[in-house]
């Protein structure tokens, strides 16, 4: 099977870079060669053992840097031009490009999604206008991002952004390297609660040590050639992240699709026996889910899913909805409640994090208070939860018996006449089948929000009982490795991120020279 080859090459990759780790560092210790970097956390780099760079031995000040170094401040080789407040209400799908704080990701500057403005704006604002090559630095939201403008078009800087003007005796990379240098500075100089800002002036009063004059360039070719391999390594993270990424997505479409294992009907035919259906089996839902309304007028039958467009399904399975399989789709709470050190745990859409309901960090509200709440708030054991305001679509079993409630930020699926099992309904969720229309049907600019009627509505394939089990403990199989080589990978990309901050130390220490 193709995500089965998938898995079993990262596995291989895993384990044969490991066990290549060991002998690449005796070598390096013999040889003083260095070894590559490891996708998966094994390898070493240069930059890890700084064979790259030897000692200087040179007279030292009280601070420990050489005596021919000082203590400046960014804003003795730059200053900080701030952007001009353009007026969301001159945003264009076409004009001049608008560089905003989301715009700066990375080295360059993106201007692919970026608002555009009349070209009278321009007019007004000329001292703020961006060329090729000029460096703007990020002043709210996350802090510090630095992106170099690599395109030919010429644009606005907006406010909350700045722009790096650099003085007579010093270069942009310099510049660029002293701003990383004393990122951890910027940030701590962050005000706001739900955002962070930083004032031009707050960066230019960052410290830092200053080499003179003839070491600059040296040390930023130096931390240019480190930078090279460290962004191969990172490359190289990246790429194994996304086939993970894709490996599981097809995991779970297999899982849905009655491809990941055996299938019921193959099974009985085998064995020569009966087996209940996936139709029977929703008939039998639908049975005691009528069994079990308390609600009042006439009880309404949930309409079955319209399969025109539908795929079809392995022998013996069936279509249905979320509104056939649930007594009900609903959410929690609406109105503010009281907030206390020991109580009973509210969970938000960011309390339901990969599959799993997190109590750690939820706020407590007071018995009273929950027992003031009505049912639909009290999710029970074996609900599922979906968070349906931010980032929408994902979901959680109730696993516990202890009290909690719910806000308007999650949904709850009420499986209280259901006999499915809930690690594949999970799976069903977590997949494109789930995945895909609620994407496509999500509103909200700033905040998603999932229409919970849309929800019920969504097509769900529905095995036979006994195939629902093995597919569960299938996809709990691969998908836990599939969870370790993450892991592993998201390692590996902050201790890539640990490397270059340390060589950038390094080089500013005044300890160290590139080794020549």
């Amino acid at each position: 099977m193709r995500c089965e080859n998938a898995l079993s090459r990262f596995g291989a990759q895993t384990t044969g870079k490991q066990s290549r780790c060991k002998n690449s560092r005796q070598t390096t210790a013999r040889s003083r060669e260095p070894s590559s970097f490891s996708s998966t956390g094994h390898g070493r780099t240069q930059s890890d053992s700084c064979c790259v760079i030897a000692t200087i031995k040179q007279k030292r000040d009280a601070n420990g840097l050489p005596t021919n170094w000082e203590q400046a401040r960014v804003g003795d080789i730059l200053t900080i031009r701030n952007g001009y407040a353009v007026k969301s209400s001159d945003y264009r799908t076409e004009g001049v490009p608008l560089i905003r704080q989301s715009d700066i990701n990375g080295d360059t500057i993106d201007i692919s999604a970026a608002k555009r403005v009349p070209t009278r704006v321009m007019e007004e604002c000329g001292q703020y206008l961006v060329r090729k090559d000029d460096l703007l630095i990020g002043m709210s939201g996350s802090l510090g991002k630095i992106g170099r403008y690599v395109d030919e078009e010429v644009a606005i800087q907006n406010q909350r952004t700045g722009l790096l003007q650099v003085k007579p005796g010093f270069t942009p990379g310099f510049a660029k390297l002293v701003l990383k240098l004393v990122e951890q500075q910027i940030i701590a100089e962050g005000k706001g609660v739900a955002v962070q800002n930083v004032s031009a002036k707050e960066i230019e009063d960052c410290t830092f040590p200053l080499p003179p004059e003839g070491e600059r360039e040296r040390i930023v070719a130096e931390i240019e050639k480190q930078s090279t391999r460290l962004d191969a390594a990172v490359a190289s993270l990246k790429r194994v992240q996304s086939e993970l990424k894709r490996y599981r997505a097809s995991v779970l479409k297999a899982a849905c699709a009655g491809r990941l294992v055996p299938t019921e009907a193959e099974l009985a035919r085998k064995e020569n026996r009966s087996y209940e259906t996936g139709e029977a089996l929703l008939q039998r839902i639908l049975k005691e889910r009528r069994e079990k309304w308390k609600g009042k007028g006439k009880y309404n039958q949930p309409l079955a899913p319209d399969t025109t467009n539908l795929a079809s399904l392995p022998e013996g399975w069936a279509w249905g909805t979320w509104n056939q399989l649930s007594n009900w789709v609903t959410y929690g709470f609406t109105r503010p409640m009281p907030h206390v050190d020991t109580g009973i745990p509210i969970i938000t859409a960011k309390g339901i994090k990969n599959g799993k309901i997190d109590f750690a960090e939820a706020d407590l509200t007071p018995r009273e208070a929950y027992n003031a709440l009505s049912e639909k708030d009290r999710p029970k054991r074996n609900d599922i939860l979906v968070t349906k305001d931010g980032t929408i679509g994902r979901a959680a079993v109730v696993e516990t018996e202890r009290d909690f409630c719910i806000n308007q930020s999650v949904a709850v699926i009420w499986l209280r006449s259901c006999a499915m099992d809930r690690r594949f309904l999970l799976a069903v969720i977590d997949s494109e089948i789930a995945q895909k229309p609620i994407w496509a049907k999500a509103r909200g600019v700033a905040i998603q929000h999932l229409s919970i009627t849309d929800f019920a509505k969504l097509p769900v394939p529905i095995p036979p009982l006994a195939e629902q089990e093995r597919i569960a403990v299938e996809v709990e199989r691969r998908i836990s490795v599939v969870s370790e080589l993450e892991s592993a990978a998201a390692r590996n990309h902050l201790r890539a991120n640990r490397l270059r901050q340390s060589v950038l130390q390094n080089a500013f220490s005044g300890k160290t020279q590139p080794d020549v």
